[in-house]
C-alpha cells in the first residue's frame, strides 16, 4: 500500500523537521508546498484562537493542494501579563519586532521586576488537520513552565531560549528530547491515532 500524501501548510524549516521527526513513520508521506508544487497565499492569522488560526491555514492549503493538509498555531501565554501574548505570539510587538530575538527581548523587557515565582507561563499549540472538502479535525497540546530571567540555549526557535520547563533547562537546551514533550509535539502526538485510522480507510 502506498502511503496517502499529507502536506504541511508551511516552510518555517523548524517546524517541518519537528513535524517530519514526530510523523514520519506515521504511515503518511509528508510533503512541503515547495516539493509539492503548491503556492500557497498567505493566511492572514486573524482568527481569535489558536483553533481558528490553524484550521484557517489548512483548509487553505488542502483546497490549494487538493491534498490532506495540516496546519498549526501555537503561542506563549504568561500569567503576569495576563496570558498575553498568546494568539498573537508572532507578531508581538508588531512590525518594528525584527526576528525571534526581538520578541523575546520585548517580553523580557515586559517582566522585568518580575520575581521567579510569578514568571509562570505555558506553551500552546493546536494542529488541525483538513480534508479537500472542508473536513477538519483539530487536537491541542499544552506544555507547562516559567520565563526565564534571560536567554539559555542555542537550539529551537520562537520563545524556545527563554521558556524554562520545570527542572531548569529552556526548550532551546533539551534538544531530541523536544520531539517528545513540546506542546506541537503533544498536540502531535494526539493526531497520530487519528492518522493511523484514516490511513486505513483510505
Amino acid at each position: 500500500m502506498t502511503d496517502p500524501t499529507l502536506m504541511l501548510s508551511t516552510g518555517n524549516a523548524g517546524k517541518v523537521r519537528e513535524i517530519r521527526a514526530i510523523l514520519g513513520d506515521a504511515g503518511w508521506r509528508i510533503v512541503t508546498p515547495a516539493e509539492a508544487g503548491v503556492a500557497l497565499a498567505p493566511v492572514a492569522e486573524s482568527g481569535r484562537s489558536y483553533s481558528e488560526n490553524a484550521i484557517a491555514k489548512a483548509v487553505a492549503a488542502a483546497r490549494a493542494s487538493g491534498l490532506p493538509a495540516i496546519a498549526d498555531d501555537s503561542g506563549i501565554e504568561v500569567d503576569a501579563l495576563d496570558g498575553q501574548p498568546g494568539v498573537t505570539s508572532a507578531r508581538f510587538g508588531g512590525p518594528s519586532m525584527r526576528d525571534d530575538l526581538d520578541r523575546n527581548a520585548l517580553l523580557l523587557r515586559r517582566l522585568e521586576g518580575v520575581p521567579a515565582a510569578k514568571r509562570t507561563a505555558r506553551f500552546r499549540a493546536v494542529v488541525a488537520l483538513a480534508f479537500p472538502g472542508d473536513r477538519v479535525f483539530t487536537r491541542e497540546g499544552v506544555i507547562e513552565g516559567r520565563i526565564a530571567l534571560a536567554p539559555q540555549g542555542a537550539n529551537g526557535f520562537g520563545y524556545d531560549p527563554i521558556f524554562l520547563l520545570p527542572d531548569g533547562r529552556s526548550t532551546a537546551e533539551i534538544g531530541e528530547e523536544k520531539d517528545r514533550i513540546s506542546h506541537r509535539a503533544l498536540a502531535l502526538a494526539a493526531l497520530r491515532p487519528l492518522l493511523a485510522e484514516l490511513r486505513a480507510q483510505a
